[in-house]
């Protein structure tokens, strides 16, 4: 997917490094002089002249880092204190460069740190740079430089970790009782990192800030690449514009199978946000006790009726709807777990497959062989749990996603803070939009609905997941700013699609 950002592993950023020093006939020196330059000014921008510094630095090109950036502040007039950690006899030669420049500029601000005591006293209006270790590291870490990164989270000083939090791993899980800094802002470089992606990660991560240093990759680089992050860009460039002679069977007739007693709600969430997707017509197929209510909320939908307090039916034509989707709020009744699989039987097209449908799918896992080739699943992660099993860790789900979305050739969008959709050619598009607003009950009908609609206008599986999952987003950013994270509602989210997507064409 063009313009969607690569995400790159370890191995790969040191490709990358050597490519755009050879690409550029640059020294690396000079390259991470432009690091450390994004970092100062991202710093000045965010803190007064008056905030102390104390800067903690590695021996390798993290630390070196670290040094660039000290001198840079110094030179704008700001109070730093440099540390250098002396974990080791090998330093690089970045670093050692670094150290010259400083020393000759401003000696006394230089201190060498031998052992754990000779950190100063963190005060809480300290502010803490974290450059010990950056995307290189292999193992978790030991002796001087575990004690130190102890030290720092204990204290009461804010830490910016620089490109990545020390003791933190990008490419695999992280043992939570190894030292790992636990940054307030990880100022990175030109890409998010994987391990960013990650729940469990972002008590070291706090919040994440990509910066530009125009680093440069080959085709055959990116083409190895299998993780991506979704931006702005990439979705207004697969929005499709609508012609002056469209009429509402060009934009497709959406069917969705939701509903039971007492869950009527997530029929009508699932309902409104399709229509505001885009979708021409819909039709939402109710069991008896929800058929006045889905009439009178949600208008412009026509309704079928299967079953009397749940979905039940042996046979429905559903070969006349341009997209399907079903799931929530339909109970898992065994009549109505058959009544799954007969869509997943008779269905020759793409199906959205959420909440129940998937509980039903899981507590039949055989009916996985069942599922129409590049449908849409949208777990979240204990429903992804019910399909597959139980994982320790982030970094095991998201192989186990993976592995899942190609052994059955569907798409798996796996819903959490940066929810991730998973292909059957493996590859991985992670979201940048939402909050935690989001995380309430509807939240994922809303998205159902959304996709499903997007999905029946005649976008591939693919971009029906990736546009509805950043419109999603978007309108829960756009709720905040209205109402707030705590107070804001998914029925207010279903208010603001329209306002996302007026953003996205408009701009």
């Amino acid at each position: 997917m063009q313009q969607a950002l690569p995400i790159f592993s370890s191995q790969q950023i040191k490709m990358i490094d050597a490519y755009t020093i050879q690409s550029e006939s640059i020294a690396s020196i000079d390259l991470m002089e432009r690091a450390a330059s994004k970092c100062s000014q991202w710093i000045m921008k965010h803190y007064d002249v008056e905030t102390i510094f104390k800067i903690c630095c590695g021996l390798g090109n993290n630390g070196g880092d670290g040094l660039a950036i000290a001198r840079q502040l110094l030179e704008h007039g700001y109070k730093v204190e440099v540390f250098i950690i002396n974990y080791s006899e090998n330093y690089s030669e970045d670093f050692l460069i670094n150290k010259k420049r400083l020393e000759d500029l401003f000696p006394r601000f230089l201190m060498e740190v031998n052992d754990v005591s000779h950190l100063p006293h963190f005060q809480k209006s300290d502010v803490i740079i974290d450059a010990l270790f950056g995307v290189g590291l292999s193992k978790p870490l030991t002796g001087l430089a575990a004690d130190c990164v102890n030290v720092m989270n204990l204290s009461e000083a804010a830490i910016i970790a620089i490109d990545v939090p020390s003791g933190l791993f990008i490419d695999k899980y992280s043992d939570k009782n190894s030292s790992i800094i636990k940054a307030q802002h990880t100022l990175t470089f030109q890409n998010p990192k994987l391990g960013f992606m990650f729940a469990e990660n972002n008590f070291y991560v706090g919040s994440g800030h990509v910066l530009d240093i125009d680093l440069k990759w080959t085709q055959e680089i990116l083409n190895n690449c299998q993780s991506f992050y979704v931006t702005e860009d990439v979705i207004k460039q697969l929005i499709k514009p609508r012609q002056k002679f469209s009429h509402k069977g060009t934009f497709g007739h959406s069917l969705l199978v939701v509903g039971s007693y007492g869950k009527m709600g997530a029929a009508i969430m699932s309902a409104h946000a399709l229509l505001r997707s885009g979708a021409g017509l819909l039709t939402v197929c109710v069991p008896h006790c929800g058929y006045d209510i889905m009439q009178t909320s949600v208008p412009e939908a026509m309704a079928l009726v299967n079953g009397n307090e749940f979905i039940q039916f042996n046979e429905l034509d559903i070969s006349t709807y341009s997209a399907i989707g079903i799931g929530p709020g339909i109970g898992t009744e065994s009549d109505t777990q058959q009544s799954v699989k007969t869509i997943l039987q008779s269905s020759t097209k793409p199906l959205v497959i959420d909440a129940d449908a998937l509980n039903s799918i899981g507590l039949n896992k055989e009916w996985l062989s069942l599922i129409p080739s590049n449908s849409i699943l949208t777990p979240h992660p204990k429903e992804f749990e019910r399909l597959t099993k139980s994982v320790t860790n982030d970094f095991e789900r998201h192989q186990l996603q993976i592995e899942f979305s190609k052994q059955h050739n569907i798409y798996v969008v796996l819903k959490g803070a940066h929810t991730c959709i998973t292909t059957p050619q493996g590859e991985s598009y992670f979201n940048s939009t939402g909050n935690s607003g989001l995380a309430k009950g509807g939240s994922g009908d809303v998205l159902t609905g959304l996709i499903t609609g997007l999905l029946a206008q005649g976008y591939s599986s693919l971009e029906a997941s990736v546009i509805g999952v950043y419109v999603h987003g978007l309108a829960g950013d756009i709720t905040k700013e209205e109402k707030g994270e705590v107070a804001m509602i998914p029925t207010d989210v279903i208010e603001n699609i329209s306002n996302a997507f007026k953003q996205l064409i408009d701009n």
